[in-house]
């Protein structure tokens, strides 16, 4: 592994939140600091070569480990090399975090709208663990609204966690929705997928265009559906932020018959 770029981590724990779902925390072998919001790129070797992703960090900056939240792609090239890690193998961390997918404390907005699949709720639990570390971290008059989508509640790794920093956090109101709720026959909470409900919220907050600034992070789908909904809205462009976890495959374009 090159040294010039990578540094090494040791997997000190993992929690598995379903079949394909689990949270690790690493503890990097040297100074790494970032911003809520960034994310790392993860790297392995073996005999194929070096293979990495970026992941979207969980942890504060004020944390002494790194935690991540996967989604086990079966025929990826980097998340089955990373479901085998357990706690005490090795992997390495590109030396710099990266990433604009920050708090926007330029656009004046007092209103953050924050809209996430699965793993997309990384970077806002992030945010809001340092925001409860630091009262200082976002000023006195902001309010969150945070809408966390799932097929099914099973892949809520958090949800628990969000439950006590929105209790925390009097200006953070907290959504949960799961859209194949047929399959999940003890959810009693909200139903639909985000797009389906991010203007009933948004709206009952007093979220609206020109006072709030937008966050879509996740499914690809999501993203472009939700940011289709603020735009629509009259939200700028400007004011809507996103960062997409893959891109999906274009669609083949056929000759008219």
């Amino acid at each position: 592994m090159d040294q010039s770029k990578y540094v090494s981590a040791r997997v000190v724990s993992r929690r598995e939140v379903s079949e394909d779902l689990w949270c690790m925390r690493i503890r990097i072998d040297a100074p790494f600091s970032f911003k809520s919001g960034q994310y790392a790129t993860l790297a392995l070797e073996d005999e194929e070569g070096v293979h990495e992703r970026p992941y979207s960090i969980v942890s504060s900056p004020s944390e002494d480990e790194v935690e991540f939240f996967f989604e086990l792609v079966p025929h990826g090239e980097v998340t089955p090399r990373l479901y085998r890690l357990q706690p005490g193998d090795t992997v390495y961390v590109r030396k710099s975090a990266k990433g604009l997918f920050v708090f926007d404390r330029k656009s004046g907005h007092h209103n953050h709208l924050l809209v996430s699949t699965v793993t997309g709720v990384a970077p806002y639990v992030s945010m809001l663990r340092s925001w409860v570390a630091d009262p200082d971290w976002a000023p006195p008059e902001t309010r969150i609204l945070l809408i966390h989508a799932g097929s099914r509640s099973w892949e809520f790794g958090y949800a628990d966690e969000l439950q006590k920093l929105a209790a925390q956090l009097p200006q953070v109101k907290l959504v949960l929705t799961v859209s194949r709720f047929w399959e999940d026959a003890e959810w009693q909470g909200e139903r639909g997928r985000a797009e389906d409900i991010v203007r009933k919220y948004a709206d009952a907050e007093g979220f609206t265009a020109g006072n709030t600034t937008g966050y879509v992070c996740g499914h690809p789908g999501m993203i472009e559906n939700v940011k289709g909904i603020l735009l629509r809205s009259g939200f700028d462009k400007k004011a809507v932020h996103e960062e997409i976890y893959w891109q999906p495959p274009k669609k083949t374009q056929t000759a008219a018959s």
